[in-house]
């Protein structure tokens, strides 16, 4: 176990993800608390017998999602337009690393290409990131990560939406290092080369320490993990 609390986010590729290959990284970093998008039962099934705790949903058709934690956490859906996101409230009592309460957030918006078209997609991320930002507002808490899918890079508004109310954690700790963040995204990374950064660790009231990116064999995101103080 890490001397901290390990965290990481992935898109799993609506199932194109190897099972193997997203528990080996579990396993190999220590992860603690790991939020997943486009996830298959299979993916699931796997996922479990390393980080038995939490919830997952997986399904066949992109909208599979979950947080799958080492040590209990209950968690709940936040109701959001087209896809809900998912909220864990991690206890110091079960989480040896904590000595206050942690949120932690699932998200992954819609994305604004492809099926369906514009004039629907658009609608449904403005609700989703309105529905974000209400529920911060309406529920503060002291310590809080959002994480997920945000299928936007620092140019569009979606971002900075969120950046009115959290930090860019990855951001922030690369500048402290005079770095880029790195990108998350791309349709293939055989050359190296990845093209977006659209996965995203905000937060509030956490500092990240370290964050790093991995390839996971058959998903064209990379996982994004982070270590928090």
């Amino acid at each position: 176990m890490t001397p901290h609390l390990r965290l990481m986010t992935a898109n799993l590729f609506n199932g194109g993800a190897r099972p193997e290959a997203v528990v080996q990284l579990i396993e190999t970093l220590q992860v603690d608390v790991a939020c997943f998008q486009e996830l298959d039962p299979a993916q699931a099934e796997a996922i479990q017998t390393v980080l038995p705790h939490g919830k997952l949903e997986p399904r066949t058709d992109h909208e599979g999602a979950g947080l799958a934690l080492r040590h209990p956490g209950e968690v709940d859906r936040l109701p959001l337009p087209h896809r809900d996101a998912r909220v864990t409230r991690l206890d110091p009592r079960d989480w040896p690393h904590l000595d206050a309460p942690l949120e932690v957030v699932g998200v992954h918006l819609q994305a604004p290409h492809g099926t369906p078209p514009p004039w629907i997609t658009l609608p449904r991320r403005r609700g989703q990131v309105a529905g974000l930002v209400d529920y911060f507002e309406s529920v503060p808490h002291a310590h809080r990560i959002v994480a997920g899918d945000f299928n936007a890079t620092p140019l569009w508004p979606a971002y900075h939406r969120m950046c009115e109310h959290l930090t860019d954690g990855p951001h922030a700790l690369a500048r402290t290092r005079g770095e880029r963040p790195s990108r998350t995204w791309g349709p293939t990374f055989a050359a190296g080369r990845r093209l977006l950064r659209i996965d995203h660790i905000f937060t509030g009231g956490v500092e990240i320490i370290d964050c790093t990116l991995h390839t996971i064999e058959g998903s064209d995101h990379a996982a994004l993990v982070a270590d928090l103080a």
